[in-house]
C-alpha cells in the first residue's frame, strides 16, 4: 500500500480531511509535523505521495503560507526534490498551494529542464488578495483542463455529470488570485499543459481563471479549491437533487486523490 505523509504545522486545519482523502483513495496516510521534518529530512525518502493541507500556516501572519514556505525551501527542498525526481506526487491545496509557489516547487523548473540541485528554482507565480479584496467561502464549478499532464486530475473529466453541478468544488480563501511575473510565465503554462484546472466563471480575478496549475512532470499540483472537502456526496450543497446514478459514482474530491494514489503505486511496484 502507498505511504501517503501530509505535513501539518500551527495553524492548518484540513489535515484530517487530507489524511482521510488519502485513506478513502487506498493510501495509508501519516500525519507528521513540520518541525519533525526540518530536524530529520530523510523522513520524506519513506513516503510515495505528500500533501500539504489547507488552513491559516503560522496564522498568515507575514503572509499566507510564507513561514510554511521559507522552512520548506530553506531545510527540505533538497528531500522534496528527490521526492519528484522519484516519482512521488505531491499536493498542495489553498495554503499549501500558496507554501509551494513562494518555495519555487510550483511551477517548478521549465520543461526538459532538471530541479536545480543547491536550491529551489525562483517564485514565478503568487496568490494575491482576491479582486474583491473579500474573504471568499462558496462552492465554484470548475473545468478541468483535458490536455493537462497532470496526474491527479487525469480522471476529473469523466466523473458522472448530468449537469455542471457535479464538477464544484468548495473554495474559502481571501489571497486565491493567482498571478504570474510575466505574461510568458502564463504563456509556458498553457502551452506545456501545466494548467490543470480553471474556473468555470471569473472568481477572484486569477489570471485565465486558473484555479490549479502542476510542475511539467505533472506530479506537483497546487489548487485553491479544496477537494479534500468533497469525498462524499453529501457535502455538495445540494447533494439531494443530484441523480441515485451520479451519487453511486465517484466524487470529484475523491478522484483526484485516486488518480494520485494509482500513479504513485505504479512507480512503487
Amino acid at each position: 500500500m502507498a505511504r501517503a505523509l501530509v505535513i501539518r504545522t500551527a495553524g492548518t486545519n484540513c489535515d484530517a480531511e487530507m489524511c482521510r482523502a488519502f485513506s478513502l483513495a487506498g493510501a495509508e496516510p501519516e500525519l507528521v509535523h513540520l518541525d519533525r521534518l526540518v530536524a530529520e529530512p530523510a523522513r520524506l525518502d519513506a513516503y510515495d505521495l505528500i500533501g500539504l493541507p489547507g488552513g491559516f500556516s503560522y496564522g498568515d501572519d507575514v503572509a499566507s503560507g510564507r513561514i510554511f514556505a521559507v522552512k520548506m525551501r530553506e531545510r527540505l527542498y533538497p528531500a522534496l526534490r528527490a521526492a519528484v525526481e522519484r516519482g512521488a506526487p505531491i499536493i498542495g491545496v489553498c495554503n499549501g498551494f500558496q507554501a509551494l509557489v513562494q518555495c519555487g516547487l510550483l511551477p517548478g523548473p521549465a520543461k526538459g529542464e532538471a530541479w536545480p540541485t543547491s536550491r529551489a528554482p525562483r517564485q514565478r507565480l503568487s496568490l494575491r488578495d482576491n479582486a474583491s479584496a473579500r474573504f471568499i467561502d462558496r462552492w465554484v464549478r470548475i473545468r478541468p483542463e483535458p490536455d493537462s499532464v497532470c496526474v491527479w486530475t487525469r480522471s476529473l473529466g469523466a466523473v458522472k455529470s448530468g449537469s455542471d453541478d457535479v464538477l464544484m468544488l468548495p473554495i474559502a480563501h481571501g489571497e486565491g488570485r493567482l498571478v504570474a511575473d510575466s505574461p510568458e510565465t502564463i504563456a509556458e503554462l498553457e502551452r506545456n499543459g501545466q494548467v490543470a484546472l480553471r474556473y468555470a466563471e471569473d472568481v477572484n480575478g486569477s489570471e485565465g481563471r486558473i484555479a490549479g496549475v502542476c510542475d511539467a512532470s505533472g506530479l506537483v499540483f497546487g489548487l485553491m479549491p479544496h477537494p479534500e472537502r468533497y469525498l462524499d456526496w453529501t457535502r455538495h450543497p445540494y447533494w439531494t437533487r443530484l441523480s441515485a446514478d451520479v451519487r453511486r459514482s465517484v466524487t470529484p474530491g475523491l478522484s483526484i486523490f485516486r488518480d494520485a494514489v494509482e500513479a504513485a503505486s505504479r512507480v512503487s511496484v
